[in-house]
């Protein structure tokens, strides 16, 4: 049986499939299936899309998924406790994180410079690589725009690059570990993520402010909450899209 309800929002709405898959970024094909296949209901991130483009919830337009208020209740259950800067996080916050962590181990940063200094830290690498634990670094790549950019707005210029590479240098002696991978990336970063197993801190990025006096979100992952996941799912699409160093050498000298 067809989704009547979508097929109807979109004709009410003066819309084609056509328009519809050209304002949501899909194939006008998918938009279809949408329709004629209920099964194959869209991803959540499509599902809000359209339905703020349609001007429906999304309960309306696809029955049995979760309302706005449960949407929200469950997010609210997500979030274990917000710190107003990441200066005000306990430092013992991180180690305890990341010291309970089984199957993931990742950092989303552009430097994390801090981190990189933690001695800790360090210990704590090494122990979760002997154990089998997948460790995975995501760095800014230095001679990026990306990169450029948000020292600019940071204020301090090319030193956001320059943090970076000294970063590199501290974990030099984490790059021959098993189990440990580091890969450089070039996007516009919304946050830096700390995620170990089912929890995550997420530091967000604010215009001229440096990330150690933006908000962070201690995060759990529960069934049916889509906040952790959103996050999780940002850290795989920049996983997949940076490229892998071996050695803190591949980044050369700046001054060349």
């Amino acid at each position: 049986m067809a989704n009547e309800r979508l097929r109807g929002a979109i004709t009410a709405a003066n819309l084609t499939i056509d328009q519809v898959a050209a304002r949501i970024g899909v194939d006008p094909k998918t938009v279809e299936r949408w329709i004629n296949m209920p099964r194959r209901k869209p991803y959540r991130r499509f599902q809000y899309a359209i339905a703020s483009l349609l001007q429906h919830d999304v309960s309306y337009l696809w029955a049995d998924e979760a309302t706005a208020t449960e949407v929200v209740e469950t997010g609210n259950a997500e979030l274990i406790r917000l710190y107003p800067h990441r200066s005000v996080v306990p430092n013992e916050t991180w180690p305890k994180l990341y010291a309970r962590a089984t199957h993931h181990f990742d950092v989303l940063v552009y430097s994390g410079f801090w981190l990189s200094e933690d001695a800790s830290f360090h210990r704590l690498v090494k122990e979760k690589s002997a154990a089998d634990v997948p460790v995975r670094f995501l760095l800014g790549d230095p001679d990026c725009a990306a990169v450029g950019q948000r020292g600019d707005d940071e204020g301090i210029g090319p030193g956001m690059g320059l943090k970076i590479r000294n970063a590199v240098l501290n974990y030099a002696g984490l790059f021959d570990l098993p189990n440990v991978e580091f890969r450089l990336h070039g996007t516009v970063l919304y946050n830096s993520l700390y995620r170990a197993d089912d929890e995550m801190l997420a530091n967000g990025h604010l215009y001229g402010v440096g990330a150690y006096m933006a908000p962070v979100l201690h995060l759990q992952r529960i069934p049916g909450g889509e906040l952790f996941d959103s996050y999780s799912e940002s850290y795989e699409r920049v996983w997949e899209s940076a490229r892998r160093i071996t050695s803190p050498t591949e980044l050369g000298d700046p001054t060349t």
